[in-house]
């Protein structure tokens, strides 16, 4: 009888060590413990010659005064009362915005110009082919310093902004906007706009559900945004509009009020959309043309418009395939956003890995908190997208 050549032998009579099993099951563990014991000695000597130069171990310096200031805070932060482990989470939070920022657009205008290379207008299609091949071969850490020097560095002092509606200022330091100001009874807003998602993944469900049972389509997208905005719009209406605007104002030699995005900001998200958006772009084409021409020719040979056969039959085909190289566009992305240090973003390498670090000399702790946190954020990012790629791959009985 045969039987597969990756199987393991069921133990027969005669000694153990004779036994297949037995012995995979040792060379694992001895494997095992050889890793560990390697693992054990590095750590072991590197406390030894920690503390032979008499250098602190631990991370009680999380706890200490930080004493510097951050030009960006999404959350509160003071340079004189915050502590060390609070700086970690002004640069966490300044690393998932410039990053979740990158990945939305990067992936609007990848998909744009993805589609232009496919478009039968010449020039359009030689506009995006050029697009591609100027921006994925220029190193990114070029073209930061491109759009940060070259170009955001130029414009003009803030007595001499570029001025739009009076209310929106760009110079070099940045572009001034009216920041929202919440008053009493503003939180029903954002509950009735948690409500109203909830409201319309139901809609979905149920919509799904009753086309799959009787064929039958409801307008999902018109109600979704019925619900999406006229709730909260209702609720903020109904409390009173609880909501004033710091409108900027120049006060001696820069504006007093407002919201102030940095140009650090600008060029980097700039630069890491542009650049990851070139490689977003050709995986957008390559999943198109991956599709079987007879799909788009019988969509044809039935009348269907050039727009709803690409929305219903040739992107969800090409989803499927571009799914998995869009994912490693991310995560790529969301590593490049370490280069922020190079034209001074305090993100979690500049802030952390950079500030805290050369202040503390706690190298082991902070670069090991450094690349746990990039890790995390690459794993949360994938498991996401193999959800979305689970449910987009085709269903086989």
């Amino acid at each position: 009888m045969l039987r597969p050549s990756t199987s393991i032998p069921r133990r027969g009579r005669g000694p153990l060590w004779r036994d297949p099993s037995v012995r995979a099951l040792f060379f694992q563990a001895l494997l095992l413990v050889t890793v560990l014991g390697i693992i054990a000695f590095l750590v072991h000597n590197t406390m030894a010659n920690l503390d032979a130069r008499g250098i602190r171990t631990g991370f009680g310096f999380l706890d200490h005064r930080a004493g510097f200031s951050i030009s960006q805070t999404l959350i509160d932060y003071s340079s004189n009362a915050s502590t060390y482990g609070r700086t970690f989470l002004v640069g966490l939070a300044n690393t998932l915005l410039v990053s979740a920022m990158g990945i939305v657009a990067a992936t609007i205008i990848g998909f744009l110009v993805g589609l232009a290379r496919l478009s039968p207008n010449w020039l359009l299609a030689r506009l995006a082919g050029a697009y591609v091949e100027i921006f994925r071969n220029i190193p990114l850490l070029l073209q930061i310093l491109f759009w940060y020097f070259a170009v955001l560095r130029a414009l003009p002092s803030p007595r001499q902004s570029i001025t739009v509606f009076d209310s929106f200022f760009l110079n070099v330091r940045g572009l001034v906007m009216p920041a929202p100001e919440t008053l009493p009874g503003f939180a029903a807003t954002p509950i009735a706009l948690g409500v109203a998602i909830i409201a319309v993944i139901a809609l979905v469900i149920l919509a799904r559900r009753r086309q799959a049972a009787t064929g039958a389509q409801w307008p999902v997208l018109p109600l979704s945004l019925v619900i999406l905005i006229g709730l909260p719009l209702a609720v903020f209406l109904v409390t009173g509009s609880p909501l004033s605007w710091s409108v900027p104002a120049l006060s001696g030699f820069n504006f007093r009020g407002g919201m102030q995005v940095l140009p650090e900001l600008v060029a980097l998200w700039v630069a890491l959309s542009i650049y990851t958006a070139a490689f977003i772009a050709e995986i957008v084409r390559s999943g198109i043309q991956s599709v079987p021409r007879g799909q788009t020719e019988a969509a044809r040979s039935l009348s269907l418009p050039g727009g709803l056969t690409l929305r219903r039959i040739v992107i969800p085909q090409a989803m499927r395939v571009m799914v998995p190289q869009v994912t490693s566009q991310y995560l790529n992305l969301i590593k490049n956003s370490s280069l922020a240090t190079a034209i001074g973003y305090p993100d979690l390498v500049a802030v952390f890995a950079g500030t805290t670090l050369n202040q503390t000399g706690q190298a082991i702790e902070v670069m090991t908190m450094t690349m746990l946190v990039y890790l995390s954020i690459s794993l949360v990012v994938s498991a996401l997208m193999n959800v979305y790629n689970a449910r987009m791959s085709l269903k086989e009985r």
